[in-house]
């Protein structure tokens, strides 16, 4: 089965999360190893400071991570529960101009997954999704805890 392309995640967005839709968070890239979602700083989506808010940063990074654990799920055909149970976030520069965040934990959701149907159990891995501007350089590294468990067959 192949991955859902980054059209998809980006009608995905509009209907479902349009504040991401609405401050420009878009996924540019996903394969079974990586993800890349960029943002790009404009009024909208700005901080008194004339910058990135903090909280678009998270959600580009987020997605960038979540759309791996979605695609993942989707390659296994089964009905899976997935949360956000812990994140961790650095600002190490002024983010402006686009921002371009990727993850490259695929292979650690995909053997989350693997274990979670394995055993019917809930399993837990973080990722990471690590934000750069247009220079190379780092402006902001998130990591998020995804939990991730099987649904309950209903009779």
């Amino acid at each position: 089965m192949s991955l859902p392309s980054p059209r998809k995640f980006n009608l995905f967005t509009l209907f479902q999360l349009p504040s991401v839709w609405l401050t420009g968070v878009r996924v540019k890239a996903i394969s079974e190893q990586s993800c890349s979602v960029t943002v790009k700083h404009r009024w909208i989506n700005q901080n008194p400071f004339k910058s990135l808010f903090w909280a678009v940063q998270g959600m580009a990074a987020e997605l960038a991570t979540g759309a791996l654990v979605i695609a993942h799920i989707k390659q296994n055909n089964q009905k899976m529960a997935m949360l956000v149970v812990q994140n961790r976030a650095t600002f190490t520069k002024k983010a402006t101009g686009r921002i371009h965040f990727v993850c490259h934990d695929g292979q650690k959701i995909k053997e989350t997954i693997a274990a979670a149907i394995a055993d019917g159990q809930g399993h837990s891995c973080w990722m990471k999704a690590v934000g750069t501007n247009a220079d190379g350089v780092v402006v902001s590294t998130f990591e998020f805890e995804w939990s991730i468990k099987l649904r309950q067959k209903t009779a």
